[in-house]
C-alpha cells in the first residue's frame, strides 16, 4: 500500500514530465481524400475544395458551387443561409487559392458527415510568452452534392 501511495505521489508531482505532444499537420493532405467508398471520397473532396477556395481564400463567388441555399450554420457569429454566409465572408480580402488547407490534421467522412481536424496554436496563460497546440474540429453535412449544415467551435467574443 505504501508503494502505491508513493507511486501516486510521484505521478502527481511530475506531471510536467508527461506534457502533451504538439499537434502535427498532415504532410500529404491529398492522401486524406482517398477511400474505397466513392460517395465518401466525393464528400471529402467537396469539403476540401470548399475550405480551400471559399473559407480560406475568401472566393465567395464560388460559394454556390458548394453550399446549399438553405445552408444551416451553428456558429453563433455567422447567420444561417448561403446569402448570409456570402455577406459575412465577402467582407474579407480575397487570397490566392492554395493546394492545401492551412493547419489541417485530418479529414474523416462517415454517412453524410465530413469532419476536419485542425492544429491550433494558442497562448499558454500559465506561461507568459509561450504557446501550446491543440486540435479544433469542424463538421459539415452533405446532401445532393452540396454542404447543407456546419458545426464548429465558434464562440462569441
Amino acid at each position: 500500500m505504501r508503494s502505491l501511495v508513493s507511486l501516486l505521489g510521484i505521478a502527481l508531482t511530475s506531471s510536467a514530465a508527461f506534457a502533451q505532444l504538439p499537434v502535427e499537420t498532415h504532410p500529404q493532405q491529398l492522401e486524406l481524400l482517398a477511400g474505397t467508398d466513392p460517395q465518401l471520397v466525393a464528400n471529402k473532396k467537396l469539403v476540401f475544395d470548399f475550405w480551400r477556395e471559399v473559407l480560406q481564400a475568401h472566393h465567395v463567388d464560388r460559394a454556390a458551387d458548394y453550399l446549399d441555399e438553405g445552408y444551416i450554420q451553428h456558429n453563433p457569429t455567422v447567420s444561417t443561409g448561403r446569402a448570409a454566409f456570402i455577406d459575412f465572408f465577402g467582407r474579407l480580402p480575397r487570397n490566392e487559392v492554395k493546394p492545401t488547407i492551412d493547419d489541417l490534421v485530418s479529414i474523416v467522412a462517415e454517412r453524410d458527415l465530413v469532419v476536419l481536424a485542425f492544429r491550433r496554436e494558442l497562448p499558454d496563460l500559465e506561461h507568459e510568452g509561450q504557446t501550446y497546440t491543440t486540435t479544433w474540429f469542424d463538421m459539415l453535412r452533405i446532401a445532393n452534392g452540396k454542404i447543407i449544415e456546419h458545426w464548429d467551435y465558434g464562440t462569441k467574443e
